[in-house]
């Protein structure tokens, strides 16, 4: 049995047990993951979303099976186990191609699905809940059924073919909006049962007709929206009680959970009564690069006080001139004035500039950054100043200062990350609560 199968169904015998997925395709923030798993003890689930891998590369330029090799090579290099590594698929559907008729952007979708299960993704997000060129406005429950049936098929075909674990399924058509809404007001209202009852229920018809009756058997999760949320600058904190029928529902439903999305700058305690409440799979995403780029921008602050200006690689700046020459991924999201917007590309909760950070010259910036930081000798200085590091990370700083961590660009950036994961960890399986946090590793690996 998977280990995504076991956790669920653990949670379902009434161990306070979830698993969280991490959606991000970022290097440092996989390597914070799975030094936060390793040092926890506790399998990884990593997703790329549709838009992000495809098979012709999507936006970081990467195939399934180039995403699979590059985490599992992380994986290797850090010493974590692959067989405690478990990768996922998010989203997938039509949503890359939503400008396309239906028949056409199916047609690519049952290309990304069969390459993603053929590549070894083992937990397959089923999401046709996006209209198509043709379709009406809103698709009812029982197209979206049929489509994410239609894909199951493929899937289960391609395991098969490829000699490959058969995959568990999400289902769900109230998915929320990927990466946060533009505004709070947009979001969904709390799903009500008779809704997910009916998405159920449609889903398991449509998955019968289709032949599909043993696949029905892995569907472990529904998405449903649990009324957390968050936009450019509020977020939507969890209300047990007004979620209450919810839970109850999803209780008799016997293997089943729900998976949450956008539960990013939740605290720790909504987390973990997410978990209680039998939401026992919460993603996160932007909350992580968010943390990156928190760490990024106080490392050029640092750079700032201890360089002259010419020296300093200026990311925030570079960072921002690559946001405006290619502004499709922020422009339609951040209304405004010009102000407004450049706070927004800069701050805001839904982090549009975590899609800027492969470009070739953020890259650049970041590594001049790390390396301006890392060769502070040639100032006759011993690594970062321990007061700067008080002033602009304090939390890195008290770990510095204990020992638990080096004073060193990366890892500093990596601490921070982990710091939001290990949160999730810890909501996810309480134990980990007493288990020493992730620098130790830190320390010695960097």
């Amino acid at each position: 049995m998977s280990a995504i199968r076991s956790i669920l169904k653990a949670h379902r015998r009434g161990e306070p047990v979830g698993i969280y997925s991490v959606c991000s395709s970022h290097e440092l923030v996989l390597r914070a993951a799975l030094r936060t798993a390793l040092a926890h003890g506790t399998p990884l689930l990593v997703e790329s979303t549709s838009n992000q891998v495809d098979q012709y590369g999507g936006y970081t330029g990467m195939t399934p099976a180039d995403f699979r090799d590059y985490v599992q090579g992380l994986a290797r290099e850090l010493g974590f186990p692959v067989e405690r590594l478990v990768l996922g698929g998010d989203h997938l559907g039509p949503n890359a191609w939503q400008g396309l008729p239906a028949a056409e952007a199916m047609a690519r979708a049952r290309v990304l699905i069969h390459d993603y299960v053929t590549a070894g993704f083992h937990k397959i997000h089923l999401d046709c809940s996006m209209s198509c060129a043709d379709d009406p406005a809103r698709l009812d429950d029982a197209t979206v059924a049929k489509r994410s049936a239609e894909l199951a098929a493929v899937a289960e075909a391609a395991a098969q073919a490829a000699g490959l674990p058969t995959p568990v399924y999400v289902i769900g058509t109230e998915v929320p909006v990927p990466g946060g809404e533009a505004s709070l007001s947009q979001a969904l209202a709390v799903t009500s049962p008779a809704a997910a009852a009916q998405t159920l229920e449609v889903h398991r018809q449509a998955f019968a007709s289709a032949g599909l009756r043993a696949a029905w058997q892995r569907v472990i999760a529904m998405v449903v929206q649990p009324g957390v949320d968050f936009d450019h600058s509020q977020v939507q904190h969890y209300d047990a009680a007004a979620a209450q029928a919810l839970s109850a529902f999803v209780a008799s439903q016997p293997g089943l959970v729900f998976e949450a999305h956008s539960t990013d700058y939740q605290s720790e305690h909504s987390l973990a009564a997410l978990v209680r409440d039998h939401y026992a799979i919460l993603k996160v995403g932007p909350a992580l690069t968010f943390a990156l780029r928190e760490a990024l921008f106080a490392l050029s602050a640092i750079e700032a006080e201890l360089l002259p200006p010419a020296q300093c690689a200026r990311l925030p700046e570079v960072l921002d001139q690559a946001m405006l020459a290619e502004p499709k991924h922020w422009r339609k999201h951040y209304a405004g004035s010009p102000e407004q917007q450049r706070l927004l590309r800069r701050f805001a909760f839904s982090d549009r500039c975590r899609y800027y950070w492969g470009d070739p010259a953020v890259r650049a910036a970041q590594a001049r950054l790390f390396d301006n930081l890392d060769n502070l000798d040639n100032l006759a200085m011993e690594g970062i100043p321990l007061p700067l590091l008080s002033q602009y990370l304090p939390t890195q700083f008290a770990a510095v200062l204990a020992g638990q961590l080096a004073a060193r660009p990366q890892a500093l950036v990596e601490h921070k990350i982990s710091e939001v994961i290990a949160s999730y960890s810890r909501a996810c399986l309480p134990e980990t609560q007493e288990i020493e946090s992730p620098d130790a590793a830190l320390l010695s690996a960097l």
